[in-house]
């Protein structure tokens, strides 16, 4: 297959969001064209907002016509996102009323939560409610409202209504892309709603997210960097990168 230059795009784009990720030399081989061709359509993906480029190939962003599910989440950079959330749950100090969000990595921090104190956990996710609802020291408060068959978490104006009577301590926030110039981004409005209110809600807010968020922009914008204390994520988020994101505020740490 040689195809036209928005029929090999088109084709990566496919790929891309199958599989999670794809590689130069292997796109150059199934497409019949040289590898400088494929840099040249990856180029021109990543301007239109739906890849980002690696050393060697690319990943898909997720925008408002492609969103991963949580089980596609449970498998892909999982040892990244365990250290995450255990370095995560270590920032928890005196919270005694936490929000966790929807997602893979929130719930690997719902699991790394300390199981012998009080706790009060308020949760859109029916995965990370699950996960606690058996510790005899948390008390845990799911959000009622719609629920994504994706992500197993609940959104809407029962959500949002329900969230905003609330204050809490400490909020874990996902996001499915997080750059200096539009924040954080997710792509889906009701989703953004839930999340944007949760910020309102939290006297401190820590984001956490694998290094392949930061740079992404999705189709909606729910809080500005500013806004967190603290971003954790991992050492393959460069040093110099990491800098630029504590210029406008956050603490940045990277396991």
């Amino acid at each position: 297959m040689t195809g036209t230059a928005e029929e090999r795009q088109r084709h990566i784009v496919h790929a891309a969001r199958t599989t999670g990720s794809v590689d130069v030399n292997t796109l150059a081989a199934q497409l019949g064209v040289a590898r400088e061709t494929v840099r040249r359509d990856l180029r021109a993906l990543e301007d239109h907002g739906l890849v980002r480029r690696t050393h060697g190939g690319a990943y898909p962003v997720e925008s408002a016509g492609f969103e991963t599910t949580l089980a596609f989440r449970a498998t892909s950079h999982v040892p990244e996102k365990r250290r995450i959330a255990a370095a995560a749950a270590g920032l928890l100090g005196d919270a005694e009323t936490v929000f966790v969000d929807e997602g893979f990595t929130p719930q690997l921090i719902a699991e790394a939560l300390p199981a012998d104190r009080p706790l009060t956990v308020v949760t859109a996710s029916l995965p990370v409610a699950g996960a606690l609802a058996g510790n005899g020291h948390v008390s845990v408060l799911l959000l009622g409202g719609r629920v994504r068959a994706g992500t197993l978490a609940t959104v809407d104006h029962w959500t949002t209504k329900m969230l905003a009577g609330f204050v809490v301590d400490l909020a874990y926030i996902g996001a499915n892309g997080i750059s200096r110039e539009h924040g954080l981004t997710t792509p889906d409005p009701a989703v953004g709603e839930v999340k944007a209110q949760a910020v309102r809600a939290a006297r401190r807010v820590v984001f956490t997210g694998v290094h392949t968020k930061f740079g992404a922009a999705g189709f909606c914008r729910f809080a500005e960097v500013g806004a967190l204390e603290t971003i954790v994520t991992s050492t393959l988020l460069p040093v110099a990168e990491a800098h630029r994101y504590t210029l406008l505020g956050p603490q940045v740490i990277r396991v």
